[in-house]
């Protein structure tokens, strides 16, 4: 249940005084944009956040769901919109950072797109098949060392969050590990379980199951401190590893030039949202941790995402003919 303070706190946002263009907004519905397909993790943070964060805006959110191009055609659709608060998008971390870095598409991620807020983020986990003798961390990168070339990791494909945080690992320790990409992430698990691939660095949601049955064994995680469902895994930053925080983020833009004040209002009720005790716990079901943050804030943050992956595509030499 939530508690009066935390209901009166979610809701102070909406009797903060606004200009005559963003008092009575939204009077319809919102459509939200998805880059994806539906059914996917991807699709149900949106329609799980969406759902509770209309309840508190006094609208109704419609999700949209636009795969295709990696993104690219939910990303043309929602720039070419009206800039009026009525059309979102969830962007993550392969529409506004991966992508853009690593290929050509036809929109500006940081130019093209007014940053509403922060939704939030899953660590990826450095996973090992069963059967390759490492426990650790110091032991896998020695018997990489002593192996040359006889290790390979699997990702979902060129220039995916998998494939983009293993290179930045191999960067990072100057191993040689090659690179087997697949068409998506589930044809890469296949062969690491079979033991065609020896490693990996998915997602945690994607690999948690392999990890609780002992089928694979998870050496570290990304991001700022340890996963609440891994708390025996140490993070790369407690290994030595500073700044590696690559994770699978998720958030919310519109197009470029939605009032100032109607940023406000998504971004406060969203924030709201966020931190309501239910939107932790079905957050977590995609292994998620809410990450709220302001407008400016998400757009210093997707300026770092696209710098930081964009600096790594140019030293491994990483670049997509689409």
């Amino acid at each position: 249940m939530t508690s009066r303070r935390q209901f009166i706190g979610a809701t102070a946002s909406l009797l903060l005084p606004l200009p005559s263009w963003a008092q009575s907004f939204p009077t319809k519905p919102i459509r939200y944009i998805v880059p994806v397909a539906a059914g996917g993790g991807n699709d149900m943070i949106a329609r799980v956040v969406t759902e509770k964060w209309g309840r508190i805006l006094g609208q109704t959110f419609v999700v949209e769901n636009q795969s295709g191009g990696g993104g690219v055609i939910a990303c043309q659709t929602t720039m070419r919109a009206a800039p009026d608060g009525y059309t979102l998008m969830q962007g993550y971390v392969a529409t506004h950072g991966t992508n853009p870095a690593t290929r050509k598409v036809p929109y500006d991620a940081i130019k093209d797109f007014t940053p509403i807020g922060m939704i939030g983020a899953t660590p990826n986990v450095l996973i090992v098949n069963s059967q390759v003798p490492v426990k650790n961390m110091r032991e896998f990168i020695d018997y990489a060392r002593k192996n040359p070339g006889k290790l390979s990791y699997g990702t979902a494909g060129q220039g995916s969050l998998t494939h983009m945080t293993m290179e930045l690992f191999k960067q990072e320790t100057g191993l040689f590990i090659l690179h087997i990409p697949y068409r998506g992430i589930a044809p890469a698990f296949n062969d690491l379980l079979g033991g065609q691939t020896q490693t990996m660095f998915p997602g945690l949601a994607a690999a948690l199951q392999y990890i609780q049955s002992g089928r694979v064994r998870a050496l570290a995680v990304t991001g700022p401190k340890r996963s609440p469902v891994l708390k025996d895994v140490p993070t790369m930053e407690e290994l030595g590893f500073k700044g590696f925080d690559a994770m699978q983020w998720y958030g919310t833009v519109g197009p470029l030039g939605i009032p100032a004040d109607i940023v406000k209002r998504l971004n406060e009720t969203q924030v709201a949202t966020l931190k309501l005790p239910e939107m932790r716990e079905k957050l977590a079901i995609e292994a998620v941790e809410p990450m709220p943050m302001s407008p400016e804030q998400f757009s210093q943050f997707i300026k770092n995402e696209v710098k930081r992956w964009s600096a790594l595509a140019k030293a491994r030499n990483i670049q997509l003919e689409e």
